[in-house]
């Protein structure tokens, strides 16, 4: 251990002994069972507390007032049975020397009336808020009496469960839609100058005083500076840092910069990869730096290198490192022992916050175990016997099936066509703002030569080679290729999204992007054609484009096809493309009426999916003892597979990712981690 770390030196905070500098900020992966923090949400928190972490926050937040109904699965602050799974998970915590909060939030407009118990939505105005799309009540003064006493309500639960704090959420929730001129408009105590306008907020605290004592952690984490013309500024949020420093009811800042209300605002509040690292760390260093005050900070802190400078630099006095968490737990347990080089890093793909947004559960791009914290392992055990496993493909899921079964002990061989481990990664990582991605590849590369994992690589393997081998198991991870057949007549025509990024085609002038798979690969290529100048048009039958993208990871792309002038087109399918001398005549049509029309582009090209590689797959299924079955009964349980139908056969055989169906990175990855956790 590196005692001299400034990430591993205590802090202190009221009476309170924080282990290390680092910590999990407040959000919700959205794990609750019916509001409830259950055995999946306790096991998720406390994981990451065996592994070292000073505290961890619970919830994103947790609702105090029933016309608060959670949009993200939150956690029911307003029953009092949340006390006793609180509880558990804070006993629990404690047990491994973590510290544990909880942040409470009414969320004032930033939810939905038909949620919950359908009641109005209040703010202290009617302007609606753009994500939510709910027009809210103007609060009245009996709502703002009985909102401050379910505060108070709250944070005295809180307490009941033994947690060592709170924190107050004011940023795109209700408090702070009181402090900006933007969402209040109200009259008398609560509306007009600032200090009218931080009412409710020092109400709430002086509640929240008389129930829980002076000794009790209270905190709140709150933009100062909402970035939006006519909100609130940087002035009004210096003096308002101030204001919450002297007032002698707040323990720690937890400052952030900018506004949720919209996808692009939530975005440049939390970044997505291919944006810059640690974009407000100077803010929050400016605040520390003004008040005096204990100062915590996240956003997009996502290395340890990042969360040491924000430290040394004394820019903050606790660093957030929340999704950096949901990749790699063990994240300050390996910082100890002086392996940070094994850390999983966090690609900032975002795929944990934009399931959240989209009715998921946080699940990460490449960690398959987090949010599964009760049956996947974040430590893979050893088997109880060595076996020969063969591996082919090393894209995301075959190389993952690799790292596990070298966890497992297991003697490992995988098989590449290409030059290059990556597959479909390596293929997105081409494009600058996707170019994390390759840590994914990269990270499991060096754990496989950890493990002594061997490669063969530009080897188009066959069932000749795979019986050389004497394999226990085989694993078939081919992926698969673009699937381009999707016309009544003119496939012949057409280029796939693949061969755009690839270089193998170039772009046309006047381009038609027809994208009914909605994912990465669409935008990525009428971006990069747009940018070589051409005009492009991005069409999908469906009434929205890139549902698989979702909302914080379009925002990039938005920026930039908007800025190249790019066309969107929803709800029009490609039917046919005939020649038409040297232009290309593409025939439309819809789904809602017999409506056709043509149009004329210099090309086209489309993304839909691929179709399994899965010929060797097929070539050795008669010569294995299962022909490739799977017993999907005891993968669920986490089972050994035992299925045996041919008494012949010389070895397991199964496929994974898209070498099973057209899927997503985390898919391939959790495909692999299920399977071979248990071979």
């Amino acid at each position: 251990m590196n005692n001299n770390d400034p990430l591993l030196q205590p802090y202190r905070l009221k009476h309170l002994t924080l282990r290390n500098r680092i910590i999990i900020t407040s959000h919700e992966p959205a794990y609750p069972e019916e509001g409830m923090p259950k055995q999946l949400y306790r096991a998720y928190h406390v994981e990451r507390a065996k592994a070292g972490v000073a505290m961890t926050m619970t919830a994103g937040s947790a609702a105090i007032s029933r016309d608060s109904p959670p949009v993200f699965n939150n956690i029911l602050a307003y029953k009092d049975e949340v006390v006793g799974w609180l509880k558990d998970l804070t006993d629990e915590c404690h047990e491994h020397g973590a510290a544990v909060m909880i942040q409470l939030t009414h969320l004032g407009r930033r939810t939905r009336w038909d949620k919950g118990d359908w009641l109005p939505v209040v703010s202290p105005s009617h302007n609606r808020e753009p994500a939510h799309r709910a027009f809210p009540k103007r609060l009245e003064s009996w709502d703002i009496e009985r909102i401050i006493r379910d505060y108070a309500d709250a944070a005295e639960r809180m307490q009941a469960a033994g947690m060592d704090g709170i924190e107050l959420q004011a940023y795109g929730h209700l408090m702070d839609q009181f402090w900006s001129p933007l969402t209040n408009e109200l009259d008398g105590p609560y509306g007009g100058s600032l200090q009218n306008r931080l009412r409710f907020t020092f109400d709430v605290l002086r509640a929240i005083r008389q129930r829980v004592g002076t000794d009790f952690i209270v905190g709140i984490r709150y933009t100062a500076d909402e970035g939006l013309q006519g909100g609130l500024r940087k002035e009004e949020g210096l003096e308002i840092s101030r204001l919450l420093k002297d007032s002698g009811m707040i323990d720690f800042l937890n400052v952030i910069r900018g506004n949720i209300a919209t996808d692009a605002g939530l975005t440049d509040v939390i970044p997505v990869q291919g944006m810059r690292n640690a974009p407000h760390l100077d803010f929050a260093g400016e605040i520390r730096s003004l008040t005096g005050f204990p100062t915590f900070h996240a956003a997009k802190i996502p290395d340890v290198a990042t969360a040491r400078h924000a430290i040394a630099s004394g820019r903050v006095d606790m660093v957030g490192m929340t999704r950096a968490h949901m990749t790699d737990p063990h994240l300050v347990r390996k910082i100890i022992e002086g392996r940070e080089e094994q850390i999983r890093p966090c690609v900032g793909a975002n795929y944990c916050l934009d399931r959240i947004y989209n009715a998921g559960a946080a699940y990460c791009i490449h960690n398959a175990a987090t949010g599964r914290e009760t049956t996947m392992p974040h430590d893979v055990p050893r088997a109880p016997a060595r076996r020969k496993v063969v591996i082919v493909g090393a894209g995301p899921g075959g190389l993952e099936a690799a790292r596990v079964a070298g966890e497992r002990g297991h003697e490992v061989v995988v098989f590449e066509a290409a030059d290059k481990p990556g597959g479909q990664v390596r293929l997105t990582a081409r494009s600058e703002r996707r170019k994390e991605m390759i840590s994914i590849i990269d990270w499991r590369m060096a754990e496989c030569a950890r493990l002594g994992v061997r490669f063969h690589f530009n080897l188009w393997a066959d069932a000749a080679a795979i019986r050389e081998e004497g394999a226990d198991v085989v694993i078939v991870a081919t992926g698969g290729l673009p699937h381009t057949e999707v016309l009544a007549r003119g496939n012949q025509w057409l280029v796939s999204s693949w061969d755009i990024l690839s270089g193998d085609a170039r772009p046309g002038r006047n381009v038609l992007v027809y994208d009914d798979a909605g994912d990465h690969a669409g935008l990525q290529a009428a971006e990069l054609i747009a940018r070589s100048g051409a005009r492009v048009e991005i069409m999908t039958p469906d009434r929205a484009f890139a549902p698989e993208v979702m909302g914080m990871n379009l925002v990039p792309y938005m920026r930039s096809l908007q800025r190249l002038d790019t066309t969107f087109t929803v709800t029009y399918r490609l039917k046919a493309v005939d020649r038409d001398g040297d232009l290309l005549l593409a025939t439309l049509g819809t789904d809602y009426s017999d409506l056709e029309k043509t149009r004329h582009f210099d090309q086209i090209v489309v993304n839909h999916g691929t179709r399994p590689l899965d010929e060797l797959y097929v070539e050795l299924q008669p010569l294995s003892t299962n022909q490739g079955a799977v017993e999907y009964q005891d993968l669920i349980l986490g089972r050994p597979q035992q299925v045996k139908t041919n008494p012949d056969g010389h070895f397991q055989l199964f496929r994974i990712g898209d070498a099973v169906s057209s899927r997503n990175t985390h898919a391939a990855i959790y495909d692999a981690l299920r399977l071979v956790k248990d071979l």
